[in-house]
C-alpha cells in the first residue's frame, strides 16, 4: 500500500467512526423527549423562532407520517393515514429537553382530494412558511421511490430554489421494489437534483417499515439542526 492509500483509508476510517459517532449521538437525544406540539393553519400561529426547525415536504401519500415516527422511534407520534391529504397545516413537534429544534411536517401536495381552494390555501401557507421562517434550518423533499420525481416535486424543489432553503431529498418506501429498480431511481433522481441549486449533494435512501437509512437520515437531521459543533 502507497503512502496516498494508506492515507485515504486512514481518512475513510476516520469518517466513519465521526458517522457512527453521530448516529449514536442523534439516536440517544431521539430516545428523549420528542412531542407533538401544535397545529399551526397559519404563521402567526406557529410558536416563536427561537429553536431551528427541520421541515419535511413530500406527496401526500408518501410516507411523510411513517417516516417521522421512524426517525423519532415512535409509533404513532405523526398521525397514517390512508387518505391521501390528511395533513392539510404545519404540524409542529419539539425534540429534546430543554427543546433543542423542531420538526415540521408541512402539507402534502399532488393527491390531495381537495377542493382548489384548499389546495391553494396549502400552497401560499407552504410559501409564507419557506420565505418568512427564520429558523427554517433545512427540509427535506420526500420521494416516493416506485415514482421517482414527479412535476409537483419539481414544482417544489424549485420553490425551494427560489426561497433559497436548502433541502436533502430522500426516497422513501425503497423495500417496495427490487434494488435494480431503485439503483435506477436513485441515479436519475441525484442527477436532477444536481440541477437545482439549494439541493444537498448526497442522497438518501430510506424505508421506514425495514428501518433502511434511518440512523444515517436522523444523524443528517441533527446536524443539520444544530451543526457539526454539536458533535464535540
Amino acid at each position: 500500500m502507497t503512502p496516498e492509500e494508506q492515507q485515504a483509508q486512514e481518512q475513510q476510517e476516520q469518517e466513519e467512526r465521526a458517522q457512527k459517532f453521530r448516529e449514536r449521538t442523534a439516536s440517544k437525544l431521539f430516545s428523549g423527549r420528542v412531542d407533538f406540539l401544535l397545529s399551526a393553519p397559519q404563521l402567526k400561529f406557529l410558536p416563536e423562532p427561537t429553536v431551528p426547525e427541520i421541515a419535511f415536504c413530500g406527496r401526500s401519500n408518501v410516507g411523510k407520517s411513517s417516516l417521522l415516527n421512524a426517525l423519532t422511534g415512535r409509533r404513532s407520534i405523526a398521525r397514517t393515514s390512508v387518505t391521501p391529504g390528511r395533513t392539510q397545516e404545519l404540524n409542529v413537534f419539539e425534540v429534546g429537553e430543554p427543546t433543542q429544534f423542531r420538526l415540521v411536517d408541512m402539507p402534502g401536495y399532488g393527491f390531495a382530494k381537495a377542493p382548489p381552494k384548499v389546495v391553494e390555501t396549502w400552497k401560499k401557507l407552504v410559501r409564507q412558511y419557506l420565505r418568512g421562517r427564520p429558523v427554517l434550518a433545512r427540509n427535506l423533499v420526500l420521494v416516493d421511490c416506485r415514482h421517482g420525481l414527479k412535476d409537483v416535486d419539481r414544482e417544489m424543489m424549485t420553490m425551494l430554489d427560489e426561497a433559497a432553503v436548502g433541502y436533502r431529498v430522500v426516497l422513501t418506501k425503497a423495500d417496495k421494489i427490487k434494488a435494480s429498480e431503485l439503483a435506477k431511481t436513485a441515479e436519475a433522481v441525484s442527477a436532477e437534483a444536481r440541477k437545482h441549486v439549494a439541493a444537498f449533494p448526497e442522497l438518501h435512501i430510506t424505508s421506514s417499515e425495514k428501518g433502511m437509512g434511518i440512523a444515517e437520515l436522523r444523524a443528517a437531521v441533527l446536524l443539520d439542526a444544530m451543526g457539526d459543533s454539536y458533535f464535540t
